[in-house]
């Protein structure tokens, strides 16, 4: 039974929706371009421990952790009932960030494969979104083109189960406030400069594991 106990480690001082992609998208950007909007969404003196215009809660700003040792560096874990994202590290760490979920049962946990990642990519909501709720998702029928405000923000790792892609992505967001939540339609959010420091480190063929959202919440100290 697939159990956020699997990775959680506790001791006294240490703890450790559905998007696709445009078939015909206006424009790509080049690194020039990226890099100006990478720069647009990082704020000055960014520090990943402090840094927080976005009045999150400090628990969910990036920290290392000590991560089970049973785990596989590289892998990521999404403990959905903490709304956090843990990358496991080689040594017995993790990485771990704050996360949004999807609402109601959107959520979807599970195992999945990250078989495609992409910087500042298009977006459109697939047909359950715009049938489910058209004023919001209709606009966007053909697609979104990249950008600060573009719904899957500066990063997307797409999961995949087998070569059946899921249509579920970590992604960053225009929407920093909602971290912590059950805010999305499916997928899983981040802030961008935190999915900006996690991406280059997530290999393709990585497992991503998105554990049940009803469970008991475990405290940390």
């Amino acid at each position: 039974m697939l159990t956020r106990r699997h990775f959680i480690q506790t001791t006294t001082a240490l703890f450790s929706a559905a998007i696709s992609t445009p078939v015909l998208a206006s424009t790509w950007p080049d690194a020039a371009q990226k890099a100006a909007w990478d720069a647009q969404v990082t704020p000055l003196g960014y520090d990943p421990a402090t840094t927080n215009p976005w009045g999150l809660h400090p628990r969910l700003l990036p920290q290392r952790v000590a991560a089970n040792d049973r785990l596989t560096p590289g892998d990521i874990h999404v403990d959905a009932v903490a709304r956090y994202l843990y990358h496991i590290e080689e040594g017995g760490t993790a990485m771990r960030y704050g996360v949004a979920i999807g609402r109601g049962g959107l959520y979807e946990p599970g195992t999945y494969t990250i078989r495609r990642k992409v910087e500042w990519p298009h977006w459109t909501p697939t047909r359950n979104m715009i049938e489910r709720e058209p004023e919001v998702y209709a606009q966007y029928e053909d697609g979104m083109e990249p950008g600060p405000s573009n719904a899957l923000g500066s990063r997307a790792l797409y999961l995949y189960v087998g070569n059946r892609d899921t249509y579920l992505r970590i992604h960053g967001t225009p929407l920093p406030r909602s971290i912590g939540s059950r805010a999305s339609s499916g997928c899983v959010r981040m802030v961008m400069p935190h999915i900006n420091d996690l991406y280059p480190n997530v290999e393709i063929g990585s497992t991503a594991v998105l554990y049940p959202a009803e469970e008991g919440m475990v405290t940390h100290s």
